[in-house]
């Protein structure tokens, strides 16, 4: 019997841990509590008019601000974990890995967004989990390390390389999988080494990640 995909697995921890903190907890997404980060989750796969608003500024990212209030303020906080529970919606079928390829990085981050800011450390190392994420670093790094004046090389503990960007001088990110994959996505509590020229560590951090 296979494993269940990686994202399924998150959305369920995630789940579990909204429950066990309720509905007022803080999270690392700025101004949000726990209900406030559901409701984001229920309505991103409910609501495909929502979507742009995810990485475009302006008029989309209102309408997708008002959408999620919507969301908030028309179910309970229980209703709206019973929603995530009972995702993801319908995907195509025979497409294997699709399911995590949509949802492993939204709901690893968010998790990680509830772990860190109510105690949690980093993970121990999940070789399945380490796995997937590292792909995500790989594929999705990148377009989420666009904006680093420079290059960019990340590296595993294991010494494994996935060259994110060309160019120099060349700044080296060095992580487990999950840790990289929160600074590429902006979160400052990343415990990744950031080494290289002067001029390359400046540059990661000034850069803005994520979409």
């Amino acid at each position: 019997m296979s494993s269940p995909p990686l994202a399924r697995r998150e959305r369920l921890a995630l789940c579990d841990r909204f429950e066990a903190l309720g509905p007022d907890a803080p999270t690392l997404d700025e101004g949000w509590v726990t209900a406030d980060l559901a409701a984001h989750l229920v309505t991103r796969e409910a609501n495909p008019a929502a979507l742009p608003g995810l990485v475009v500024p302006g008029a989309p990212a209102r309408l997708t601000e008002r959408l999620t209030a919507r969301t908030k303020s028309r179910r309970s906080y229980d209703q709206l974990i019973a929603a995530l529970r009972s995702g993801p919606p319908l995907l195509p079928l025979g497409l294997p890995g699709l399911e995590d390829r949509m949802h492993l990085h939204e709901f690893f981050v968010h998790h990680e967004d509830v772990r860190r800011a109510n105690g949690d450390g980093p993970r121990p190392p999940d070789p399945e989990l380490d796995k997937g994420l590292w792909r995500l670093v790989r594929t999705a790094g990148p377009l989420l390390a666009r904006r680093v004046r420079g290059g960019v090389l990340a590296v595993r503990p294991d010494g494994t390389t996935a060259r994110l960007r060309r160019g120099e001088p060349v700044a080296t990110l060095t992580g487990s999988p999950g840790e990289l994959l929160l600074l590429l996505f902006g979160r400052s509590v990343a415990q990744v080494d950031v080494t290289g020229p002067p001029g390359a560590v400046a540059a990661v951090e000034r850069a803005s990640f994520g979409l």
